[in-house]
């Protein structure tokens, strides 16, 4: 399994906020493959989408990329309207996790809660059932 993450969005993670959520889970990735950021991203993608999103979906539509994962509502309806499948944080979460990467679902979920990252119910029980953890 291979996910290809986009230049500054690599910049934007190893940045790491207030906190450093994640960073060092995301430089031990051996699974994932730095591309170098692009300059030529489509006049509508930089009007409507912050530098991330609108690099993770140029990248997509330039590489044949089919599923991307994007959080946020607008980025997610521009990647559609682009003919993009989408993922999120927890579907990567779940691939990994499927892939053979070992690490609790929970923990990953109450870390990403503690950071302030709003997840439903649905998404959290889905989530648990796709990897076959008990829900809490």
């Amino acid at each position: 399994m291979l996910f290809i993450v986009a230049d500054n969005i690599c910049q934007e993670i190893e940045a790491g906020g207030d906190s450093g959520f994640g960073v060092a889970e995301f430089q031990r990735a051996g699974f994932m493959e730095k591309r170098p950021e692009f300059s030529n991203i489509a006049p509508f993608l930089q009007n409507t989408l912050d530098p991330g999103e609108a690099s993770v979906i140029q990248l997509a539509l330039d590489e044949g990329i089919r599923t991307v994962c994007i959080d946020e509502a607008m980025g997610r309806r521009v990647a559609r309207l682009s003919g993009l499948n989408l993922t999120g944080s927890i579907g990567v979460l779940i691939r990994a996790k499927r892939n053979g990467l070992d690490f609790s679902m929970r923990n990953a979920i109450n870390r990403m809660q503690s950071q302030g990252i709003y997840l439903s119910q649905g998404v959290i029980d889905f989530a648990f059932n796709q990897v076959n953890e008990e829900p809490v």
